[in-house]
């Protein structure tokens, strides 16, 4: 009877470790203005090889920020994998006005974006990680925990979206270039009260992404992320990519999800309206026809 307990005990332990959190706490930046503790950090991860690539403060989150960053090797297993995997160009680091610093946990957020791809970056993936923690201290991961077998067929719950879902595509153009000048050309207008805080082109392929700030003080990200806990910076900007001849924005009900997943369905009530408006929002940004009610 013992054994029994012991072995329970042993593969509750196990069930427990393969749990991934959506985000790892970095070291406490001394105390500074926020541009400056952004500053500071852009030189600890250009000190590790990586590449900055934009900046991000949500509107009605002036305490918060987030910066984007890309790897040379992630950038290079994702145009190898080719496709959807385009959206995990942007590694994304969370500062707040307090120095507390955070950032996207790769291991989590690359099972999720590369899916059944995931073991032809892994090499990649682990270097990201050890160079993230070397640069910005590894603390204890946050924000929830999902399954690691789990992340790469990811849904809040029965009915709700995946990655692949169809609400995730927003609209066809003639081609590539048609698609990439449209997306480009509405968040320099800054249409829909958004603007491009990143861009990423994969050289020989069609493919591209974009962090997208959606900046309405009534529809725009800074309220529902207030709501729902703006901790979890680490998890803006929002990306629209483009495949082919294609723009997407992977559906709220899932993206959300994945970046708080610890969320109640209390707190994902009390943002009931926030997927359809960030689609309709990013609908505008990517050309297409909104949907009617």
């Amino acid at each position: 009877m013992k054994k029994l307990i012991l072995w329970c005990v042993l593969l509750c332990s196990a069930q427990a470790s393969l749990a991934l959190a959506p985000y790892v706490q970095g070291s406490k930046l001394p105390a500074a203005d926020l541009p400056t503790q952004l500053a500071q950090v852009e030189k600890k991860l250009q000190a590790e090889g990586f590449t900055v690539i934009g900046r991000h403060t949500s509107k009605g989150l002036p305490q918060h920020a987030s910066l984007v960053v890309t790897d040379r090797a992630m950038l290079e297993a994702i145009r190898s994998i080719g496709g959807s995997a385009v959206i995990a160009s942007g590694i994304r680091v969370g500062v707040k006005s307090d120095g507390t610093v955070s950032y996207m946990n790769p291991d989590y957020w690359y099972r999720a974006y590369l899916r059944t791809q995931f073991k032809t970056a892994q090499t990649a993936v682990k270097s990201v990680q050890m160079r993230l923690a070397k640069a910005l201290g590894e603390g204890s991961g946050f924000g929830g925990d999902v399954a690691e077998a789990d992340l790469s067929n990811y849904r809040y719950m029965f009915g709700m979206e995946r990655f692949d879902s169809a609400n995730s595509e927003l609209s066809t153009h003639a081609s590539f270039e048609e698609a990439l000048k449209t997306v480009q050309g509405n968040l320099s207008k800054g249409v829909g009260s958004t603007s491009r805080v990143y861009e990423v082109l994969i050289p020989g392929s069609e493919m591209a992404v974009f962090g997208v700030a959606m900046n309405d003080p009534g529809e725009g990200e800074g309220w529902w992320v207030n709501k729902i806990g703006a901790d979890h910076v680490a998890g803006l900007p929002y990306e629209v990519f483009i495949v082919g001849n294609k723009v997407y924005a992977l559906y709220a009900r899932y993206r959300i999800a994945l970046a708080w997943p610890a969320l109640g369905m209390g707190q994902f009530m009390g943002i009931i309206n926030a997927p359809e408006a960030i689609r309709a929002t990013l609908t505008r940004v990517a050309g297409g026809a909104e949907r009617s009610n």
